[in-house]
């Protein structure tokens, strides 16, 4: 039996947007709470960590020089003049990520972030921050970058990356985790000095205060601890807080339009610039 024409072409057009539907499917993004992501943008803590492992310390000896950012949130135009500074360092061998890599917690916020950063000649590495937290942002973190506390070793140099975000967790008494930090501090195998690095520092309202005092301890009782890092409050500062001779920085944002460049030797010896850009 004929169909009339109008048949015909309501047929024709359902049939074209459905073709159209399954042809770009991939390109849909169905939710913006979505943490999935593509293979090569998941996982990037371990594929940046195997990249370290195939790059020999660009000093050729005890020194170590490395560069610390934070707060990428709401600015993401900055990135490209830190990424292009960032390249022109000599010696470089990576650069820290100091936490709030988004500002809602999404995970194309963070695949964002990475398709700057990934033009770095350096691998980089990220701790976790409290915008990161945001709706399914703590997911959708540990699909794109992994582990929220990790540790490694490079050039005889222990970083150990740690959530400190207690606010996040309803200051719940177990974040951050020290018994593992105090593990990692503990292991000093093959360590010469050690970084400890966080997003939240233990003087700021968003640490959970039970934990203050177990942080600042297992810190100050830490064979060869360089100081601890730190992003968040937006200022830069080196302090001893707590008099008990552990230094804690903290970085600039990015917005800011400045880093830190920090170059180690020895045992606790260590050279600090802030670098405009």
């Amino acid at each position: 039996m004929l169909l009339p024409f109008r048949s015909y072409l309501r047929l024709g057009l359902t049939l074209a947007s459905a073709a159209l539907l399954i042809s770009s499917c991939e390109l849909l993004e169905f939710s913006p709470n979505d943490v999935r992501a593509p293979d090569a943008q998941r996982d990037l803590t371990r594929q940046n960590l195997e990249r370290l492992a195939q790059q020999p310390n660009p000093t050729g000896g005890d020194t170590l020089r490395f560069a610390f950012t934070a707060d990428s949130q709401r600015y993401y135009d900055e990135l490209d003049p830190l990424v292009s500074s960032l390249n022109q360092q000599r010696n470089l061998a990576l650069v820290i990520v100091g936490g709030d890599i988004s500002d809602f917690g999404l995970g194309r916020e963070m695949r964002w972030v990475n398709g700057k950063l990934k033009q770095l000649r350096v691998p980089y590495f990220t701790v976790i921050g409290n915008h990161d937290h945001v709706g399914n942002g703590r997911a959708a973190y540990q699909e794109i970058f992994g582990p929220l506390n990790y540790s490694f070793t490079y050039a005889g140099t222990r970083f150990i990356l740690t959530d400190t975000n207690g606010r996040e967790y309803g200051f719940n008494g177990q974040v951050p985790n020290v018994p593992w930090l105090q593990q990692q501090l503990a292991d000093t195998v093959g360590v010469r000095r050690q970084v400890a690095i966080c997003h939240v520092p233990p003087f700021d309202g968003d640490f959970d205060p039970s934990l203050t005092t177990s942080y600042a301890r297992a810190l100050a009782a830490a064979p060869r601890l360089v100081f601890n890092l730190s992003g968040h409050i937006d200022k830069f500062g080196v302090s001893q807080p707590y008099n008990d001779n552990v230094t804690y920085i903290s970085g600039y944002s990015v917005e800011q339009r400045q880093y830190l460049l920090l170059t180690l030797w020895g045992d606790k010896e260590y050279k600090l610039e802030s670098i405009a850009y």
